[in-house]
This record gives C-alpha cells, sequence and structure tokens, in this order.
C-alpha cells in the first residue's frame, strides 16, 4: 500500500466515525428512554462535580407533565437505591458500555451515600463521599455523563 492510499483510508474510516455520532446518539437516547421511563430529548440532564462528590439532576421542562415527573422521581430513587448496592447496570444498559468511574464507585461503595432528592419539575440524586478515590471516580462518571447526554455540568449552564 502506498502512503496515498494508507491516508484516503484514514479518511474514509474517520468520516464514517463521524457520520455514526448522531445515529449513536439517537440510539443512547432511545434505550435512555426505555431504561429510564421518559423521553431525554424533551427532559435536562445536568451531572456536577462538586469537592465532595457530585449530583445528578434529571427534570421536564415545565412543572405540568406530573406523570413524567413522577416517572423521573421514581427513576431517581430507584438508580440511587442501585447505586448504594454497587450496581450501575442501568448505566451500562443506557450507554452499552462499561461507564468509567463506576468499578471504583462498585469496590468504595460503603464510603458514597446517594440523596433522593425531589425536585419541582424532576429529582435530583445527590452523591457524597469522604474517600478521595470514591470523589474521582464520582468525577469520572459524571464526567462521561456529561459528553455523552450533552448535558450542562452546572444547573444553570446550557451544555
Amino acid at each position: 500500500m502506498t502512503r496515498w492510499t494508507v491516508l484516503a483510508a484514514m479518511f474514509l474510516l474517520s468520516a464514517c466515525g463521524k457520520s455514526k455520532q448522531p445515529d449513536d446518539f439517537a440510539a443512547m437516547q432511545a434505550r435512555g428512554r426505555d431504561v429510564m421511563g421518559v423521553d431525554q430529548d424533551s427532559s435536562q440532564h445536568v451531572f456536577e462535580d462538586l469537592p465532595d462528590g457530585g449530583r445528578v439532576i434529571l427534570e421536564r421542562p415545565g412543572a405540568s407533565d406530573s406523570a413524567a415527573i413522577a416517572t423521573i422521581r421514581a427513576h431517581m430513587r430507584d438508580i440511587a437505591a442501585a447505586f448504594r448496592a454497587g450496581d450501575f447496570a442501568k448505566p451500562f444498559q443506557v450507554h452499552a458500555q462499561q461507564v468509567p468511574g463506576t468499578a471504583v464507585m462498585t469496590q468504595r461503595r460503603a464510603a458514597i451515600s446517594y440523596a433522593v432528592i425531589d425536585r419541582p419539575r424532576g429529582g435530583e440524586v445527590r452523591i457524597t463521599t469522604r474517600d478521595t478515590a470514591a470523589a474521582t471516580a464520582v468525577h469520572e462518571f459524571l464526567a462521561f455523563q456529561r459528553s455523552a447526554h450533552h448535558a450542562a455540568g452546572h444547573e444553570h449552564m446550557t451544555p
């Protein structure tokens, strides 16, 4: 193979990978809808790092969709209980891959607490730890989620 053939092949592979990204995002959003029970495109995620852990917020744009808000709150309770037990199957199902940070979060689950907070338009899971390695893992988990969901890192930011 000539140098130009290799470069052309690399360009084509790169272009093919870029064209798949919207399809990959749409597939992840569909899996998220199935796992979480709410439309991902009309909901807002926030994955915020905090010095002692972080928080995951999921909300609807308005307070009038009471059924979706109830579903979000139930989902937040479910994931808090699962994460507390070291079970990260739902993020794996949504992303179709191992999610960064979850192995350490599982190993150090006794050092991490998960509190569910109902919000007017949805819910929040506040993740807290004093363990440095666990906090780093939580931040890895949240950074991956922010990127994958094209989400904000603070609730007053736009993604």
